[in-house]
């Protein structure tokens, strides 16, 4: 950090600009008294560690509050090195997928996910910060409240998500609201005044459009070739911004030397002209909106999933030609909270948390294995010690019989040791189908700690563990995010 700092060039009139509208945006938002005094020392000089999400439904997963946690101890630990820094949440509120942020899953009292949605009033294809709340909000929170109970977390769900607030302003009334003693500043880019700061690099994408899409196209080879895919598609008619008509989000495309905004044809000079004009009717894609970000923010670092980490890979020739600097990126902390139930059923069965990334068939398995007949469970372990034992004396014996002899024998070994171990997981099966208790132990544990498929930090919402265990909680998490450590973490609840 201290290497980087040096390297930031960020204009002292852009940096009044952005600071004042931090302080309106964050101000509206019901922010507390440190995250004021950030922007303001944001203001006096000081670096950011940002970070970012889309504003889905009540906070979104576990990991958006690992994100704001994140950046607070990455910016706390570059201010202890001489480096003045503050964090900073990207709120994601020009994406138009509406289908990604509508819902959330909450967990039940019994520990079991449970999906909560809500309807919205808004245009196809409008981004998603614009999307407003109505009075069916009303039942949806009051089904939140039957979920995680009455407590602090949930009065802040209800004065955050009210109907006329927008997904956008919601999420991050909320945030203001959690994260009020840790000094967070919320950025929502869909402001018309960041739009009007940002037109310089917004104009810059149309006018250079070709020499970074061929830039796009040829580091997309590279990552061919060295074994990896694109995060984003990019072909020859690329470009880098969406425009905004009626409402609603439309792709900007190159054709035959000029320009395409949806059906309706634009010759490039007019379209920069216009971009210049109105930025706040233009909107970045994936590839630019980073770029974007560290044009209006003096960035030392972000931190962000893996993900977001390799789209820095595809992303970097973009901002070598329009910052002349990539952004460092870090790795936000990541973790699975085990609540008490689980962890006794993990200890039961003596499973672990990768036992269950091989999916609940296979969870159900290893736990009727553990409960098989005890008579059953030693006669299995005796086949294998006597397979062992027999086969090891023919191996020995071929081998001075025909050296070359020894593989076949080791591959009969193991073709046995095969089909010994079919025959154990078909008992198991067996077994899980006779005794209810396991199934519903071997549901209970991928629900609360693999739900879907997926890393539970990716699919519950993290309220759920906030009303469950206070905001306190928070603290806890921040003392276990160490900058060092980039492994995936275990935190047993108690």
């Amino acid at each position: 950090m201290k290497d980087e700092a040096p390297k930031v060039r960020y204009d002292e009139s852009r940096r009044r600009s952005v600071s004042d509208i931090l302080e309106r945006q964050n101000r509206g938002w019901g922010s507390g008294a440190k995250t004021l005094a950030n922007i303001d020392r944001l203001r006096r000089g000081a670096l950011a560690v940002v970070t970012g999400q889309q504003v889905v439904l009540f906070g979104g997963p576990l990991f958006s509050i690992f994100k704001a946690l994140t950046a607070v101890k990455l910016a706390e630990r570059a201010t202890a090195e001489g480096v003045e820094t503050v964090p900073i949440f990207w709120l994601a509120t020009e994406d138009h997928d509406l289908a990604e942020v509508n819902h959330v899953s909450l967990l039940s009292e019994a520990g079991m996910p449970q999906m909560v949605a809500t309807d919205s009033h808004s245009v196809t294809d409008a981004p998603v910060g614009e999307v407003q709340l109505g009075p069916e909000i009303v039942p949806v929170l009051d089904r939140v409240a039957s979920l995680l109970g009455e407590s602090e977390v949930t009065n802040s769900l209800r004065e955050s998500y009210t109907p006329g607030q927008t997904l956008g302003t919601g999420f991050a009334r909320l945030f203001a609201r959690l994260f009020q003693d840790w000094g967070v500043i919320l950025l929502d880019p869909s402001d018309p005044e960041l739009h009007q700061v940002a037109a310089p690099i917004f104009k810059s994408a149309i006018e250079r459009s070709s020499e970074i899409d061929e830039a796009l196209l040829v580091r997309n080879k590279e990552l061919e070739a060295a074994g990896y895919h694109q995060q984003v598609k990019v072909t020859p008619a690329t470009t880098l911004l969406f425009g905004v008509r009626e409402g609603a989000r439309t792709a900007i495309r190159r054709k035959n030397g000029s320009f395409m905004v949806g059906t309706e044809p634009i010759a490039g000079d007019e379209l920069a002209r216009a971009v210049a004009a109105h930025p706040e009717n233009f909107n970045p894609n994936v590839l630019l909106r980073p770029v974007i970000q560290d044009y209006l923010l003096p960035t030392l670092t972000y931190t962000g999933g893996s993900a977001e980490v390799a789209y820095f890979a595809q992303v970097g020739v973009v901002y070598e030609r329009l910052l002349g600097r990539v952004t460092p990126v870090l790795p936000r902390f990541s973790a699975t909270l085990v609540e008490p139930k689980p962890q006794r059923i993990l200890e039961r069965y003596r499973l672990t948390l990768s036992d269950l990334f091989h999916g609940p068939e296979k969870v159900r398995e290893r736990i009727a294995a553990q409960s098989m007949p005890a008579d059953l469970k030693q006669t299995f372990e005796d086949a294998k010690t006597s397979l062992d034992k027999s086969m090891n004396a023919i191996r020995e014996s071929l081998t001075r019989l025909d050296p070359t002899l020894t593989d076949a024998a080791v591959n009969a070994s193991a073709k046995m040791h095969y089909q010994l171990t079919q025959l154990e997981a078909r008992a198991a099966r067996a077994e899980s189908l006779r005794n209810d208790v396991i199934s519903r132990h071997a549901d209970a544990l991928s629900s609360a700690l693999f739900p879907n498929k997926v890393l539970q930090e990716r699919e519950i919402a993290g309220v759920s563990f906030l009303a469950r265990y206070g905001t306190g909680l928070l603290n806890d998490l921040y003392q276990m995010i160490h900058a060092d450590c980039n492994d995936h973490q275990i935190v047993e609840m108690q």
